[in-house]
């Protein structure tokens, strides 16, 4: 073998340790084609953590995590443990993995394959070609910002307080990774704030604007957050990188994602200065079907793609399973989210194997 990798599984709940097997398999494929070795530990985060340790975060996860060269990421959460209370709920477990592996930035590409073009809710001709990069600040701003909480105030009243708060160091080390990205990409960034109304968005572009003189190739616009989500919506295909901060991010790369047709099919990366990162699909747990072989996995195993080029620096193998899904894609293979009349409906099992033969045979 020419490498040797050890990752972090972190299956987590509902259909989390299905849509994990079928990565396992792929990488498992890729690896033996390409000369790549993986070694695989298992750890607990979100329900399945709290169940067994009664933690969203266990220690040793996050140690388990920080030894490792990347860490892929299924999903969490699920209507048990709704009423937690909000500092043990299995979305803690998410927070806790980004904080505790200092993992700022976000990427989240949203491109819509030729074969799922119908897929969309928006008209073909609106959606057609359009491939977005959203890049999102993940550990500042309103979800980590103090004071936050909930306070009673001397006249009996409750009063709930969320701080949205960024240094100038916060804003420069994601606005360089937004502008690395689109240098590799269409050499265009869209920052996204609201500079109107907000203090700290005023920061932001100011800070934004600074960087764009060292990135002289790069073409930096600025959108108010409100016109950004109506643009996304209108006019798709004007957008190459998008960067901004985290709760704005929350909201627009999961309006991209829907730009798709399916947010079934996206991945995402968690990156910090050094490894490891996380890299995990962006839908939710879908308890609903667990256990129904149902999946999608195709969002999963594009995460492994991330991992290998983003997080291991394999860019032929991420191609590989690039070009499978591709390929299966292309051969009418469809799970039940995207099934269309005229398709072959596979189970998330069978598309797994599916996959699997496509590498072999590429």
């Amino acid at each position: 073998m020419d490498s040797a990798f050890q990752i972090t599984l972190l299956p987590g709940d509902g259909i989390g340790p299905e849509i994990m097997s079928v990565a396992v398999d792929v990488l498992r494929t890729v690896g033996l084609q390409l000369g790549i070795s993986f070694e695989f530990q298992t750890a607990l985060v979100g329900g399945a953590a709290i169940d067994g340790t009664g933690h969203p975060i266990p220690s040793v996860t996050l140690d388990r995590c920080r030894e490792s060269d990347g860490v892929l990421l299924a999903a969490i959460g699920g209507p048990k443990w709704d009423n937690l209370p909000a500092h043990l709920r299995p979305e803690q477990g998410l927070l806790g993995l980004r904080s505790g592996l200092n993992l700022f930035a976000n990427l989240r590409p949203a491109q819509i394959l030729p074969q799922l073009l119908n897929a969309s809710s928006l008209k073909p001709d609106v959606v057609d070609g359009v491939d977005i990069m959203v890049v999102r600040e993940l550990t500042g701003g309103i979800y980590f910002g103090q004071p936050k909480g909930i306070f009673t105030m001397e006249s009996g009243e409750k009063r709930g307080v969320n701080t949205m708060a960024y240094t100038e160091g916060e804003i420069d080390r994601i606005g360089r990774v937004a502008f690395d990205t689109a240098r590799q990409r269409r050499q265009k960034l869209c920052s996204v704030d609201k500079a109107n109304v907000l203090d700290v968005s005023q920061l932001w572009r100011e800070r934004m604007t600074l960087l764009s003189t060292e990135y002289p190739d790069v073409e930096l616009s600025h959108l108010y957050v409100d016109n950004a989500a109506m643009q996304l919506i209108r006019c798709p295909k004007q957008f190459d990188t998008i960067v901004t901060g985290n709760l704005f991010g929350d909201i627009l790369s999961d309006c991209a994602a829907m730009l798709t047709g399916s947010i079934g099919m996206l991945p995402s990366a968690s990156l910090g200065a050094s490894p490891p990162g996380v890299f995990e699909p962006v839908h939710g747990s879908a308890p609903d079907i667990a256990g129904e072989d149902k999946a999608n996995p195709l969002a999963q195993v594009l995460s492994t793609s991330m991992l290998l080029r983003y997080g291991l620096s394999q860019p032929q193998a991420a191609m590989a399973i690039e070009n499978a899904v591709l390929s299966v894609l292309n051969q009418g293979y469809r799970t039940v989210d995207i099934f269309s009349p005229g398709m072959k409906r596979v189970g998330c099992a069978e598309m797994g194997k599916l996959l699997v033969e496509a590498i072999g045979n590429g």
